[in-house]
């Protein structure tokens, strides 16, 4: 056996364990007070509200028309009050009339994404702005993040490119992506082609991540549920074809673009949940609902047995009824279950 490996191997699940459950134990110190950052008091303190669009059917006859559709498309969402609007794959270049270089795409993409910027600002919401962008001699399939104030706050590089992009010129993008901090919590990016590779998904759960945004050409369907569960992180999908969702935690549908909201859906998570295995816990949820009543929801998953506490009060945080009642996350306890199992086997 290699002892060696199995020590690194040992050191990455414990500094994992370090950071699982991190949505119920560290965003208040890092964003300060939930208050602090309300954009409304009808709202939960960790109450995110998301508006995600689908390109079906839309067409244009320039990057600069396909602009003005998509605008007004977010414009749309703003009677909910948005906190964040995440927009399709490389979207400006996509189902536009005549050829366009790579160059080309690239330069009207950095062009355009300043409308985007602006919208971000004039709104006060964050803005998921898929474009082509370049660095020195090299061109990314990206996401571009605006902030409030309509900054660019981060970008992130699709990892991997199928034939079709490489054929075009693009390079992919590094193997560790960054999460980016919010005013509501940290986000991660995913591009497309890869949903096929969980290892960044993983990564970016890891680092905190607590809703990944997933702009694509194609819609998934249930594989998109089941990253959202098995990483058990929010994941919003905008897509160019006719299905963009948002999914929860357990990787049910909170809302989704059809028939009758074509190319638009707009819909609110509560980040102040947590995801558990229901036993042994479940012995002591009782005693929660004893003491808490409506302002904490359980809800269980009886064949997965998983369960869900969820904060729906203001003065009540699932990180303080982890500590009273002694559970520990989904993630915590097959994390350390995985380290005292390699424990054994060396």
């Amino acid at each position: 056996m290699n002892t060696s490996k199995s020590i690194s191997r040992r050191n990455f699940v414990e500094k994992a364990a370090l950071t699982a459950g991190f949505t119920a134990l560290g965003s208040e110190t890092l964003f300060g007070k939930p208050s602090e950052f309300n954009q409304s008091q009808d709202r939960l303190p960790r109450e995110v509200w998301i508006a995600t669009v689908s390109q079906h059917g839309l067409r244009a006859e320039n990057p600069e028309r396909m602009a003005q559709s998509i605008l007004s498309t977010m414009g749309k969402s703003l009677p909910y009050r948005p906190d964040v609007i995440c927009l399709p794959e490389v979207f400006l270049t996509t189902y536009v009339t005549g050829r366009l270089s790579l160059s080309e795409r690239e330069a009207i993409s950095g062009k355009l994404s300043n409308d985007f910027a602006a919208f971000a600002r004039t709104n006060s919401c964050y803005v998921i702005c898929p474009i082509y962008t370049r660095e020195n001699d090299k061109i990314y399939n990206s996401a571009v993040v605006f902030d409030r104030q309509g900054n660019r706050i981060g970008e992130y590089r699709k990892m991997y490119l199928p034939d079709d992009e490489v054929r075009m010129g693009l390079t992919p993008g590094p193997l560790q992506p960054s999460v980016i901090k919010t005013d509501f919590g940290i986000i991660g990016i995913q591009i497309c082609y890869d949903i096929n590779w969980n290892d960044a998904w993983r990564s970016l759960r890891q680092q905190g991540a607590e809703i990944i945004f997933w702009p694509s050409a194609f819609a998934a369907g249930q594989a998109l549920n089941a990253k959202a569960w098995l990483n058990k992180v929010v994941v919003v999908s905008s897509t160019n074809k006719d299905t963009s969702k948002i999914c929860d935690i357990t990787g049910e549908v909170v809302t989704q673009t059809g028939g009758w909201d074509r190319n638009l859906a707009v819909g609110s998570v509560n980040l102040e949940k947590v995801f558990l295995h229901s036993w042994p816990f479940s012995q002591r949820f009782g005693e929660i609902k004893a003491k808490y009543g409506r302002k904490v929801r359980i809800v269980n998953y009886y064949e997965e047995e998983w369960s869900i506490i969820e904060s729906l009060s203001p003065d009540v945080r699932v990180k303080d009824i982890l500590a009273e009642f002694e559970f520990r996350t989904h993630e915590q306890m097959t994390n350390e279950s995985e380290i005292k199992n390699m424990k054994i086997r060396i």
